[in-house]
């Protein structure tokens, strides 16, 4: 009696046990998205995380992550290297799923092609006759595209639920976002940014910056050159002399990783662990 009491006992707990590893997959959205600011229209991906469509009648609200170069986040035929893509919804199921990063909503805005360099960069630069509508970007992601995710999904619209993302030029821009807006954006995701951009002018932004420090994840890979390498590791120590520490800043570099979308896939997993604690 007692024999059969410690196996149903033992299976019950197997049985939690297994539920708790089980990964659950969250779910794509998608819209085309139309920009008064730019005058053109561009596909725009959500990623909502498990659960989000169950009781929906005790109306859980989620922050929200805006990534930039969305056609690379989540579907490897439309990548830029086709089969090359983040896994950015894998990343987040695994994640949460694992309890190391709470619940979020993750946006990828599509870049439009030509016209990328410019929208996601500060200042034009002279020499390559390009760039400079970044805080167009801003004004586009803030005041257009967010009023109509805030008010299609449960989100936390506030500063402390809004963080944004990208890699190369669209962790420039993310950047400038955070540093230009701190009291939009509580949060970062810095992947090998392209601080030589118009004579490091970044470095010369957050020299400026005064406001409220942003939570930032910033990466780069030892196999990106040896200039990136050395101008993410003087950002970094700009950023720490600035006021930021181990609770609002980690640095992450992969001495292996080149400048690839493969590799800030290795990466996304911890950039989304740290930038939405448990």
């Amino acid at each position: 009696m007692a024999t059969s009491y410690f196996r149903r006992a033992l299976s019950r707990a197997f049985r939690r046990e297994n539920r708790r590893t089980t990964i659950r997959k969250g779910r794509l959205d998608s819209m085309q998205f139309e920009s008064k600011v730019f005058g053109n229209t561009r596909p725009v991906t959500i990623y909502l995380p498990a659960g989000y469509d169950e009781h929906p009648e005790q109306q859980q609200r989620y922050p929200v992550l805006y990534m930039h170069d969305g056609q690379n986040l989540f579907d490897p035929t439309r990548s830029f290297i086709p089969g090359q893509h983040w896994r950015l919804g894998e990343a987040a199921d695994a994640m949460i799923g694992e309890l190391k990063a709470q619940p979020m909503i993750i946006v990828g805005i599509d870049n439009t092609g030509a016209a990328r360099i410019d929208e996601y960069t500060p200042t034009h630069d002279a020499q390559r006759n390009a760039g400079g509508r970044a805080d167009d970007y801003a004004t586009m992601l803030l005041e257009e595209l967010k009023p109509v995710i805030d008010q299609t999904y449960r989100t936390l619209p506030d500063r402390a639920g809004t963080a944004v993302g990208g890699s190369s030029l669209g962790g420039l821009l993310s950047l400038h976002l955070v540093l230009t807006r701190p009291n939009a954006f509580s949060g970062a995701a810095v992947m090998s940014p392209s601080v030589w951009w118009d004579n490091r002018v970044i470095l010369d932004e957050l020299d400026r910056f005064t406001g409220r420090r942003p939570r930032i994840w910033l990466d780069t890979g030892g196999r990106e050159g040896f200039d990136a390498l050395k101008d993410v590791r003087i950002l970094r120590d700009k950023l720490r002399s600035k006021g930021w520490t181990a609770e609002d800043l980690k640095y992450h570099e992969d001495r292996r990783a080149d400048h690839s979308e493969r590799a800030w896939a290795l990466r996304a997993p911890m950039m989304l662990e740290f930038l939405f604690p448990v």
